[in-house]
Order: structure tokens, then sequence, then C-alpha cells
């Protein structure tokens, strides 16, 4: 019978033995940390493989290897086990039994059915594929928002490794098209049109929540482009000329939509009426800030009427925090050395 340990630092956890033999032990663990947040359930899988080692002729036994460092392990957060769990039950049988390409879906689906799938999935129209999906009940309404949940948390990952990277804007812009959920609610889609006139064309044009034009406009993170100056002024953190001359670009473009308010022809072009229009502009870092230039950051956006600037450390925070990817104090007190292994 299995039985749950409880930890020194009150972590549940239960572990097993996976495979012995002659000079190592492989082991596996479960461990849950305990969130400030009663609902949150945050499981991790640790896997570990010890090697025996001899002293005068005498082997370790296995309660003794706990103490050691192991010879290799990984460790799995919550998404990541989840994930690898769908990944082993989709596909471990078709894959033992050889089949090159599949899908899995629920039993009770025919085959005509099956074939009609099989065909949308070789369309470009993805939407089509999930009105069908959905349409037909061949996923449940939380398999689909899990399948979405994962979806981004995958896209989060995507931004993480791309931030270490030098990537233009041109490399960002795809990204952005394909994750419009995280520049914020207040925004309902990006619309196909990006030219204001033959002389401004847009990152994207926005449809804001409340049916109007919005505009957002991006820089690259890196590329040598400053936030703040090298120098204070009047000991105060100043903006560099590289952000002004990109806030002088965004103001450029709300004055070329505003002048376009009126004009039937763009509104017939763009699909939506403009007034007032409002800008984000997403440009470089913030992930070493100070306090000092967090507050003055702060009374820099609280100067502008129709525009928010936002870095690119900002945007990931938000959708981490959307996610509920951000880790909460309990989480950062407990590290995977913490539980018996």
């Amino acid at each position: 019978m299995a039985a749950i340990k409880t930890s020194g630092k009150g972590v549940d956890y239960l572990h097993k033995i996976l495979k012995q033999k002659p000079k190592t032990v492989t082991k596996a663990v479960f461990w849950k940390i305990p969130h400030n947040t009663l609902d949150k359930i945050d499981v991790r899988l640790k896997i570990a493989r010890y090697q025996y080692i001899k002293i005068e002729g005498i082997d370790y036994n296995i309660e003794e290897l706990e103490s050691k460092e192991p010879k290799s392990q990984i460790t799995l957060d919550m998404e990541e086990f989840l994930e690898l769990l769908s990944f082993i039950g989709e596909n471990y049988e078709p894959f033992k039994l050889g089949v090159k390409r599949y899908l899995p879906i629920d039993d009770g689906v025919d085959g005509e059915a099956i074939e009609f799938v099989k065909s949308f999935f070789n369309n470009p129209d993805h939407q089509k594929v999930v009105e069908y999906i959905s349409k037909n009940n061949l996923l449940t309404e939380q398999q689909i928002s899990n399948l979405e949940y994962l979806k981004r948390v995958n896209a989060v990952r995507e931004f993480e490794t791309m931030l270490e990277s030098d990537l233009t804007e041109h490399d960002w812009q795809p990204w952005f098209k394909n994750n419009s959920w995280v520049l914020g609610s207040e925004f309902v889609k990006i619309l196909d049109e990006r030219e204001i006139d033959t002389e401004n064309i847009a990152d994207y044009l926005m449809e804001a929540y409340d049916g109007f034009l919005d505009i957002v406009e991006i820089k690259r993170p890196g590329g040598g482009l400053n936030f703040w100056a090298e120098q204070k002024d009047h000991n105060n953190y100043i903006i560099s000329q590289d952000l002004t001359k990109a806030i002088t670009q965004a103001n450029k473009y709300l004055y070329e939509v505003e002048r376009e308010a009126d004009s039937q022809k763009f509104r017939d072009r763009v699909g939506v009426k403009t007034i007032k229009p409002r800008c984000t502009l997403l440009f470089g870092r913030s992930l070493n800030w100070n306090d000092e230039q967090r507050e003055a950051y702060r009374i820099l956006n609280s100067s502008y009427h129709c525009l928010t600037i936002l870095t690119y450390d900002h945007v990931l925070r938000r959708a981490k925090r959307i996610l509920g990817l951000e880790d909460d104090i309990s989480e950062l007190r407990i590290s995977p050395e913490d539980i018996p292994f």
C-alpha cells in the first residue's frame, strides 16, 4: 500500500523505486507544493538515478542512498507534468504499434466523422476545424479549455526563449499576431489592415472591446535600444532618445488616424470606427530596474492620456498572471532539495 509522507517543511510526498540494478537505482517522487490559495493544486514530479558506491567493500543500501547526490535528475512542474501525462496517454499505444500519423479522438466517433476531420486538418482554415470539433462534440468543453491553456503556456515559454535572442520587430510581429491575448483584455482582435495612409503603417490596428479603433506599436526589446538615458537629469531618470523617437512615432500614428476619423473610405477599409484612439507602445526591458526606475516609469505613463508604454517584461509578467504561472510566496520557500527522496 502506498503511503504519503510529510517532510519537515510540511510538504506531502510519495516516492517509488522504478528500477534497481547492481550499481544504480532509479526513483520517482510526487511532491505537492502548498499554496496560499487553498483551491490551487500544484503537483511536481521528480525522477532521479543514484549510483551505488562502496566503502570498505560494503554497498550502501537504498535508505542510505537517499542522502547522496543523484547521478542525474529532472523535476517537472505542474504544467510539464500534466502535458507529459497527456502525451503518454495519447501517443504510447499508436507509437508502440508503429502508426506514423494519427489523431486522438473519442471511441464513440464514427468513421465518416473521422474522415471529415482528417480532410479539414489538410485545410489551412483551422477555424473550420475548431468549429466542426465543437459542433460535433468531439472534445468536451474542458478538453478544449485545457488545450487552449496549454497552447498559451507554450506561447509564454516561446516568448521567454525569444527574449534570449536579439530579435528584430519583424521577428516579433508574427508572435504577437498569433498571441494577441497578451496585449490585454481591452483588445478584441487584430485587424487585417495595417495602413493608416500611404506613408504611415502601424504594426497593428486593433479593435478595442468598445468597438473602436486603437493602435499597438512594437519595438525590439534589445538591439541596443535603451529605455532610460545614460545620465540622470536633476537626479531624475529620464527616457532615452530611442524611446523619445518611438513615442513621437506613436503620437504621429494617433494624429494620422484621427485625421482619417471622418473618412468613410478609411472606415470601410479598416471596418472599425475611430473616436479618440489610444496607442500601446511596447519597448525595451524592465527586468533589472531598481525601485527608483519603477517609480519613474509610473510617473511617465501617468503623463500620457492616449499612450501606454509597456516593456516586454511587463507583458511577460501579465501573461504569467493570466495563466496563473507566477510563483507565490509559499512556492518560493520550497525547492526540490527540500523533499526527502
